[in-house]
């Protein structure tokens, strides 16, 4: 196991608070038709620019690029006081890269060390390195296209000179995390119209950031690439559902939506599980008819062509056509459009049938399509997931390897309680209960509203004229938010690891719960306050909570800060150098799969298997190696490392001697082989 020194300087991080402002309005010679419930000021379309407005933007793009760039620096700075990643040596760099993280950078460094561009392209493609004594297609199998990009640039930008290429890696990744800050600002903005809305949505993701982010403990993680693309695409689709937004801003909102998710998908495995729930928020917002069906419509054709792209450059990878999204959108396709945009006259309990029918309509349609197509393509490499599903609930296959694997991962576990009190003590999470709740009890009031109207011009389609006004008419977009928060609050608290898809959406609806000018405006309206007092009031209670996160969260921040740490592995350190020096380059290991991807990086050797556990006969490849922690004799585990030429084996003691729990890997062996 590796450990930390401790270092004796002090780190230089300067203690900074967000400027405040208050939001500014342009004014205009146009007149806006605005509905009931709403404000003229937030309505008001005109693409006259005026000063005030010009300055309004300025302020807001100031302190959009400020926020990134802070989290990104003390993002870098807590990676460096802990690592000292600087000054320790490139062998312990490359270690600290855990797991499957170290895996992912080794295509990095061959991209970066071959000899050309097109020769580390062909070794990639044609890799017998990384399962010996079998040839794959690494660029099909795995999610490292962000690697080869990466490697390209390192290659052509002239940097070489003064950057080494970890170096370039690891400050692309923090860049990217900048981005992901952007758009998470960008978001609370445009929901909330109050760039003090997107700083404070910074602030809370930056100083929760135990929960909300881990790019400064495991950089090559596929979620550190993927994750800024995504939300990206959700700040995108925020400006999309907007009722006021002209065609331009639509055409080039869908363009970014579209290279985002395309990004998003290139960069993670897990894609097609997130863009499912995408894809079923974005037909419950149909199916309650809060936004347009044409939108629906070009969103999930957005979702399918990135996803087939994906596809295509991943070399045909099946996965991604027999996945469940890939059939549910084709059926919510269909149905859109046999339902067509009108709303027919019918009574609201007649309403909720339909809305359960085409649910279970989609739902059916959806199954029976992946099963043809799954047969169709002979697909069988993601069963691993459903019996890991389903050991989780306790529903069959509680001995089954694969299953034991995961669940014995504690970031596959569920979300742990002590999830929540950390994000209480960050003041967030009981701005988003709140918030998060309003939403829903809105969007419900809002749906009976619109199914009550009942009523759509069919002459004057797909505009805010077509139907009566409801809570909603006039914001689309949070109705968009209120289901899709749902949704990746459900996946996060059922699986760990993708919490971080769901406590960003806290930051940014707890944010704009105490920014929002309507929610003040209703607080206030038994008062009869004045547009200017509402404005005021939402900007000082904006500020009260940004100095009481402060108050709390900043202090131990600083104290984090003060405490320089070194990596401090001298084992794997020695047993990397000792390979280097004394294993023939063509030697083949096996081992964890955990170490090997170590092997791989730090000494170029072969190994035999590794952690991306996507591919069915590498799981199975991995049952047979890995028994060599079980109950199994000499002559058995002799005939499979000659089956599949291993030269080498690495036992580790935190493996063979630790506590026997039924998570031990010997025991999971043993469980698997019936001996326990």
């Amino acid at each position: 196991m590796s450990e930390v020194k401790h270092r004796k300087h002090r780190s230089n991080f300067s203690k900074t608070a967000p400027p405040g402002g208050t939001r500014s309005t342009s004014t205009t010679g146009k007149r806006t038709v605005v509905p009931p419930g709403s404000s003229k000021n937030e309505e008001d379309t005109s693409e006259t620019w005026t000063s005030s407005s010009l300055l309004h933007l300025g302020i807001c793009l100031i302190a959009m690029v400020y926020s990134g760039y802070k989290h990104a620096e003390l993002m870098y700075t807590i990676h460096e006081n802990n690592m000292w990643f600087s000054n320790i040596k490139e062998v312990e760099r490359e270690i600290s890269f855990r797991t499957e993280s170290g895996l992912y950078y080794s295509y990095y460094k061959q991209m970066v060390q071959a000899p050309s561009i097109s020769q580390g392209l062909h070794s990639l493609v044609y890799d017998n390195v990384t399962e010996h004594p079998d040839t794959i297609n690494v660029l099909e199998r795995m999610n490292v296209y962000q690697e080869v990009v990466l490697s390209v640039l390192y290659r052509i930008l002239p940097i070489k000179t003064w950057m080494q290429p970890i170096f370039f890696y690891i400050n692309s990744v923090f860049a990217l995390h900048a981005m992901l800050v952007w758009a998470l600002f960008l978001t609370a903005y445009f929901l909330s119209g109050s760039w003090l809305a997107g700083i404070l949505t910074a602030c809370f993701y930056t100083f929760n950031k135990l929960d909300t982010t881990r790019v400064e403990y495991i950089i090559p993680l596929r979620e550190s690439f993927s994750l800024p693309f995504l939300w990206v695409q959700i700040a995108a689709t925020t400006y999309y559902f907007r009722h006021n937004c002209s065609p331009q801003k639509e055409r080039l909102s869908v363009f970014i939506i579209f290279t985002s998710t395309l990004c998003f998908s290139l960069c993670w495995q897990f894609n097609q599980f997130v863009l499912l729930l995408q894809a079923f928020a974005l037909f419950g917002t149909w199916i309650l008819d809060m936004v347009p069906p044409r939108k629906i419509q070009m969103l999930l054709v957005a979702q399918m062509t990135s996803l087939l792209v994906t596809c295509l450059l991943q070399f045909i990878n099946k996965m991604i056509l027999g996945s469940l999204v890939m059939s549910f959108i084709p059926a919510a396709l269909l149905l859109i459009y046999l339902k067509g945009e009108e709303m027919r006259y019918c009574s609201i309990p007649s309403r909720i049938i339909k809305v359960i029918g085409y649910s279970l309509t989609v739902l059916v349609f959806m199954i029976l399509l992946q099963r043809v197509v799954k047969l169709l393509l002979g697909i069988d490499a993601d069963d691993h997931i459903y019996k890991f599903i389903m050991s989780k609930f306790n529903v069959g296959h509680a001995r089954d390897f694969d299953a034991l694997l995961y669940l014995c991962i504690d970031a596959f576990g569920f979300l742990q309680f002590d999830t929540f009190e950390r994000l209480t003590n960050g003041v967030v999470f009981p701005l988003y209960v709140v918030t998060h709740l309003g939403m829903l009890i809105i969007l419900f009031v809002a749906v009976l509203q619109n199914w009550s109207n009942h009523v759509h011009d069919t002459n004057v389609k797909d505009h805010s004229s077509a139907k009566k006004f409801h809570l909603l008419s006039s914001r689309p977009e949070l109705a968009y938010h209120a289901v899709l928060a749902v949704f990746f609050g459900a996946l996060g608290m059922s699986t760990l690891r993708m919490k971080y898809l769901w406590t960003p959406y806290m930051c940014i609806l707890g944010s704009i719960g105490i920014s929002d000018y309507k929610v003040w405006r209703t607080i206030l309206s038994p008062f009869k306050t004045q547009g200017v007092i509402i404005q005021i009031v939402r900007h000082f209670m904006t500020l009260l909570t940004l100095t009481i996160l402060l108050a709390i969260a900043l202090p131990p921040l600083l104290k984090e800060l003060e405490e320089l740490k070194e990596f401090w592995d001298p084992d794997t350190v020695e047993l990397m150098e000792w390979i280097k020096s004394n294993v023939p380059k063509g030697a083949a290991f096996t081992g964890s799969m955990q170490l090997l991807a170590g092997v791989k990086l730090c000494t170029g050797r072969p190994i035999t298997n590794h952690p991306h556990y996507e591919d069915k006969h590498l799981r199975f490849k991995t049952k047979e190696l890995y028994q060599i922690y079980g109950r199994r004799t000499p002559k058995d585990v002799h005939a499979i490392l000659t089956k599949y030429k291993s030269s080498y084996i690495i036992l580790e003691d935190s493996i063979c001697l630790a506590p026997s729990k039924g998570c031990r890997t010997p025991d999971i062996v043993d469980i698997d082989n019936g001996i326990l």
